[in-house]
């Protein structure tokens, strides 16, 4: 039941998107008529938005329009072109995201186990934040050369941050009486982080694997437009924007 309701929460809030963006086409966008039509329907707005433009802000439907139209001339339907670029994408996403989740996960353990660690580097692993990934990307795409490896870094270093602050509140979740027993049956390091640490870290790595997979695909589409790869949703993107004016619709898309 709470999935239905954010389900239709999500899909209200679509359709409220869909009926303001339409209502500012309706009163500032373009003159518009529906060719070929006996009735002569037509709506000539009473305002005028630049922003509202069919340049700037095209019609819903023209951009639904557009999935079925070729990519380019004699080309595929642009649908066929994204899933293709959509699946490579993911593919460097998806080894992103496991390098990222690893390296978070590792951290966090340290951290958790070695609190001089902890003081030592976890300044540095906040700070590496502070710096946008559009001005770390082109760095990271000059030292590992163009390809899918430094997009797959990229997406990485979005990813452990999430990962590894996480796991070391979860690893330092458990109630310390739980602690303190473990430590009365003597009980190794190692036993105490699988039988206890880990089973109460779960939660809260689950949630930063649910933030890093988006954070992961992100990465990869922006690690993609300085690394001139053109077979992911980046090279659609910068490719699409190139034939912005004849075509505004597939780059909506």
């Amino acid at each position: 039941m709470k999935q239905l309701r954010q389900i239709i929460s999500i899909l209200i809030l679509l359709l409220l998107l869909a009926l303001v963006w339409e209502g500012l086409k309706w009163i500032g966008g373009d003159p518009w008529r529906v060719e070929n039509n006996p009735f002569g329907i037509e709506h000539n707005p009473p305002l005028r938005f630049k922003v509202a433009s069919d340049l700037n802000l095209p019609h819903l439907w023209d951009i639904g329009a557009s999935f079925s139209k070729p990519s380019r001339r004699n080309g595929p339907p642009l649908i066929s072109v994204l899933i293709q670029a959509a699946f490579f994408t993911f593919r460097e996403a998806i080894i992103g995201f496991l390098f990222g989740a690893i390296l978070g996960l590792l951290l966090g353990i340290l951290f958790a186990h070695f609190d001089l660690l902890e003081r030592g580097c976890m300044p540095y692993v906040v700070a590496s934040q502070t710096v946008p990934i559009l001005a770390i990307a082109p760095m990271v795409i000059i030292w590992l050369k163009a390809g899918w490896v430094s997009v797959a870094v990229i997406a990485a270093y979005l990813t452990f941050f999430p990962v590894t602050i996480n796991t070391l509140r979860g690893l330092r979740s458990p109630d310390p009486r739980a602690l303190e027993l473990m430590r009365s049956y003597a009980a190794s390091k190692w036993a105490v982080l699988w039988k206890l640490r880990l089973p109460a870290a779960l939660p809260y790595i689950f949630t930063a694997f649910k933030i890093s997979a988006t954070a992961s695909v992100v990465g990869a589409i922006i690690g993609e437009l300085p690394s001139g790869i053109r077979d992911g949703l980046g090279g659609a993107i910068l490719n699409f924007n190139q034939y912005y004016i004849s075509g505004p619709g597939r780059l909506w898309a």
